[in-house]
């Protein structure tokens, strides 16, 4: 028999669910309204140079965090399922690469192209993306097994083709000019996941990683030695804090009635290291500062204990259909509108600029992400799914 890090339940669960889908709601609003005008500041990001954040600068972190309370659970499930140890990292490592190439891939359809060089736009190029995309990680339910290595092959070919068709200035191929959302979701989901395994879910081990990455991130700092680990240190404090969370309220090897104490605990942990450190550290979301990550940290752990309570103690569960296409197809809600957008400007369409202002834009806003989430959950009726 497999042994299992932790006594985690096999099931979906809704609480979790519901955070997942609530932040990648947000996420689509946040997101059409970084264009608009008018609209209530504390909506959206801070400037680079200020210290603070909007909402906008809190849906990444519930992104880290999300991510972080979903590694316990898979780790064990591919364990249950008699996954060795080496094809446990096998499959964590495919996951953080293919996070990584969609990043690289989206972030060079935002800059540094030159579309005569390439010969092709920009739009183009990125919906040939989504196209390879979906090609290599869609969920397929062809009988064949020989048509679905063939559709995923003909993806890899696509995605290979226009990384060698991208050209910047002077002829440059593609590079990461950054890693994107979703690379930077990828490598801080890598280091979670493998300090997961290599602590067996031991607790004590994963809560003591959180300020070991916070000082990797002030040591790099400081010193300047490895200035890149720096903001995939801080992201990784995010997730550590989302598995960390994830075993307190459903480790079955935790005392189920002190629940809701611990995480108050370990949120006002997070919360008085965030206070302390910003003392010498703005709250920055573009610097990745520790004081950002604790601070956001410890609100994650206040809003999921929310809906835990709500959820799985109250039994309110009605409402979760409303977020429930965003939390069961996270992929798909995210590329989706970036999709959309590269149409638009193919076609050279573009919004109402009464639309991008003030009330205006609030409700478009709310309109478009209740639109994308309904397109999602038709794509799910019909199965189409990304998953990797």
């Amino acid at each position: 028999m497999p042994v299992l890090f932790n006594d985690l339940p096999r099931q979906r669960i809704l609480s979790v669910d519901a955070f997942r889908g609530i932040t990648f709601i947000l996420m689509l609003f946040v997101n059409f309204l970084a264009g608009a005008r008018g609209v209530p500041g504390w909506l959206l990001h801070v400037d680079g140079g200020a210290d603070g954040m909007g909402l906008a600068d809190i849906v990444f972190p519930g992104f880290l965090f999300a991510v972080g309370m979903s590694i316990p659970f898979g780790v064990n499930s591919r364990i249950a399922r008699g996954d060795s140890q080496g094809r446990v990292f096998g499959h964590t490592a495919y996951r953080a690469l293919a996070l990584v190439l969609m990043g690289v891939f989206m972030v060079n359809a935002e800059s540094g192209y030159d579309e005569a060089a390439m010969g092709m736009p920009i739009a183009a190029w990125s919906l040939a993306f989504y196209a390879g995309a979906a090609l290599v990680w869609g969920v397929y339910r062809f009988d064949s097994a020989l048509l679905n290595r063939c559709l995923r092959g003909a993806g890899v070919a696509l995605l290979a083709g226009l990384a060698l068709a991208w050209r910047g200035a002077d002829g440059a191929m593609m590079t990461p000019q950054w890693w994107g959302i979703l690379g930077l979701i990828g490598w801080a989901y890598l280091a979670g996941a493998v300090l997961y395994q290599l602590t067996r879910g031991r607790l004590a081990a994963l809560l003591a990683a959180i300020p070991a990455a916070v000082a990797v991130t002030m040591l790099s700092t400081r010193t300047g030695i490895g200035a890149g680990l720096a903001g995939h240190a801080t992201h990784s404090v995010i997730v550590l804090a989302g598995l960390v969370c994830a075993l307190l309220f459903f480790d079955g090897k935790q005392a189920a009635g002190r629940r809701f104490g611990r995480a108050a605990v370990f949120a006002a942990a997070l919360a008085l290291a965030g206070w302390v450190l910003h003392q010498w550290y703005p709250v920055s979301k573009i610097g990745a500062t520790p004081p950002w990550a604790l601070y956001c940290g410890a609100l994650c752990v206040a809003v999921f204990a929310l809906l835990y309570w709500l959820v799985e103690v109250l039994a309110a569960r009605s409402w979760t259909a409303l977020v429930e296409p965003a939390a069961t197809s996270p992929l798909i809600t995210y590329l989706l509108p970036f999709a959309i957008g590269a149409a638009i400007s193919l076609a050279g369409a573009h919004f109402r600029p009464a639309l991008m202002e003030g009330g205006n834009a609030l409700l478009a806003g709310a309109v478009f992400t209740a639109t994308i989430v309904l397109v999602v959950a038709r794509l799910n009726i019909h199965n189409c799914k990304l998953k990797i």
